[in-house]
């Protein structure tokens, strides 16, 4: 039973389907003159179409990407200098965070907001945090490992009012990758300029994600040797996964309210079950937060020593990002919440997806409880204390 779609969503029927039709054509690379080349960039254009209605963006504001990652770090790493500010927050994914450390490592300054206990990024501390020298402001539209989503729309607001007191006018950049396809994603109406995607969130094939860059949004690339991607992103297209891209994020988008009702409903299940059945049970972010995501903590166990019990049983979970699995210290998100250490230790992402159902969420129940009470039980004959 897969519990960890927030790393990745299986890839979907309709995806391989279309990926196994592309594969038998005769394509050749995208930026060739001649037919096959010609169907190739269709193949692009035509998936352009599909991540940009997505997120009620234009086509030509699309850039692909390998990723998530490579659009964070060049929402970032495009758009500062040696002087620059930037304002971001401490729960951002590490892919934001590591951008910024080496813009720092160039010149630039960074200021990070922390958030309140239960994962909320309030926009007012985000503008307070503005400077003259602001050049772009990132805060994630929905954290993958707590659930959280942030207000952008105001944050955005709140940012460009300080900015004009200031007379300065920084980018507003936003990880979506979590946020899209799940909860409601307008380009338009957040006020954002750039917008971080991923496609194997969404069931395409993994390697694929975007940066919707604003137009008129000046932005330097960072993969470099080509005018590709209206001289964003030097390259040649990966023609199959942004095709899978197209393909996934059409599907989300005429599925994401059933989903998210399906899936808010299972979630509530889940959280309950395990309230009554592995107290105590702490839960953490906000009840509001992504509908497939579940983030709690067991105090007495640990976040690792239960995923590792189960996925023996089964189950497949996790204690956070999974660019952060295997690490034995609790992850940086749930250290910004301040939890004592006691809480942190135990904590264990649940994530919820198309092809998990009711009887899954009941077994699971039993399973994880069962995995706490063990876990609980060892730590106790061994004398250790909950954060050892």
């Amino acid at each position: 039973m897969n519990l960890d779609h927030n790393s990745g969503a299986r890839v979907r029927p309709e995806v391989r389907e279309a990926v196994a039709d592309l594969l038998g054509r005769d394509l050749a690379n995208p930026s060739s003159a001649h037919a096959a080349g010609r169907r190739a960039r269709d193949a692009i254009e035509s998936a352009r179409d599909e991540v940009a209605a997505l997120v009620n963006a234009r086509p030509a504001e699309v850039v692909f990407t390998s990723g998530g990652t490579e659009a964070n770090n060049l929402a970032v790493l495009g758009s500062l200098g040696a002087g620059d500010h930037v304002v971001s927050t401490a729960i951002e994914h590490a892919s934001v965070l590591e951008a910024i450390e080496r813009a720092r490592e160039c010149g630039a300054r960074s200021t990070l907001v922390r958030p309140a206990s239960d994962g909320a990024i309030a926009a007012a501390d985000v503008a307070a945090a503005l400077d003259g020298a602001t050049r772009v402001v990132s805060v994630g539209w929905a954290n993958g490992e707590i659930g959280n989503v942030q207000p952008i729309a105001d944050i955005a607001g709140s940012v460009r009012a300080r900015a004009a007191e200031l007379g300065s006018r920084p980018l507003v950049h936003s990880d979506a990758v979590q946020a899209a396809g799940v909860v409601e994603v307008d380009f338009v109406r957040s006020g954002a300029d750039l917008l971080t995607l991923s496609g194997h969130k969404l069931g395409a094939l993994t390697g694929v994600g975007a940066l919707v860059v604003r137009s008129g949004t000046a932005l330097r690339p960072i993969m470099l040797g080509g005018p590709h991607e209206r001289e964003r992103r030097a390259g040649t297209e990966n023609v199959v996964g942004i095709a899978s891209f197209g393909v996934a994020a059409r599907l989300a988008s005429a599925e994401r309210e059933e989903r998210a009702r399906r899936a808010r409903r299972l979630r509530d299940r889940l959280w309950a079950g395990l309230a009554a059945a592995a107290a105590p049970v702490v839960r953490l972010g906000r009840e509001d937060g992504l509908p497939t995501t579940l983030a709690i903590a067991f105090p007495g166990a640990r976040g690792d020593a239960l995923v590792l019990a189960l996925d023996l049983a089964g189950i497949a979970a996790s204690t956070g990002a999974a660019c952060a699995a295997g690490a034995a210290e609790p992850s940086h998100v749930v250290r910004a919440l301040g939890c004592s250490p006691e809480v942190a230790a135990g904590a264990l992402r649940l994530s919820l997806g198309r092809d998990v159902g009711e009887d899954d969420v009941e077994r699971a129940v039993a399973i994880v409880a069962a995995a706490v009470a063990r876990a609980r039980s060892e730590r106790r004959a061994r004398g250790l204390s909950d954060a050892a």
